[in-house]
């Protein structure tokens, strides 16, 4: 029981730093789980990023649709109402694709190592 309790509190903390991160995310610009997991100190920890996102992607406040993949890909769009929606979000803020793909030469943001 002590277990569970220290583990759910120290994936609580990771979703906590995780949700810092993505608040701090620029308009107009997008990161990626990896580069969230790396500013957090657990560089294969991506999936758990995704994890964090997936509890609060309904919520307006936290862009959630700022955060891709690391080939620019919206992994994450079949988490929204619409599958079209985290596109058309970031469309919105002025992110241009190439094909499916956002185009991170021109809008990728790296966070700080915190």
């Amino acid at each position: 029981m002590k277990d569970e309790i220290l583990l759910k509190k120290s994936n609580d903390d990771f979703s906590d730093r995780v949700l810092q991160i993505v608040m701090q995310i620029p308009f107009g610009k997008v990161t990626t789980y990896g580069h969230i997991a790396y500013a957090l100190g657990s560089k294969k920890s991506s999936r758990m990023v995704g994890y964090a996102l997936n509890s609060v992607h309904n919520r307006d406040e936290i862009p959630c649709h700022r955060v891709i993949n690391r080939n620019g890909e919206l992994s994450g769009k079949l988490h929204f109402a619409t599958p079209t929606l985290m596109r058309e979000l970031l469309e919105g803020e002025g992110v241009e694709f190439i094909g499916e793909m956002v185009n991170l030469s021109k809008h990728l943001w790296i966070p700080e190592t915190v």
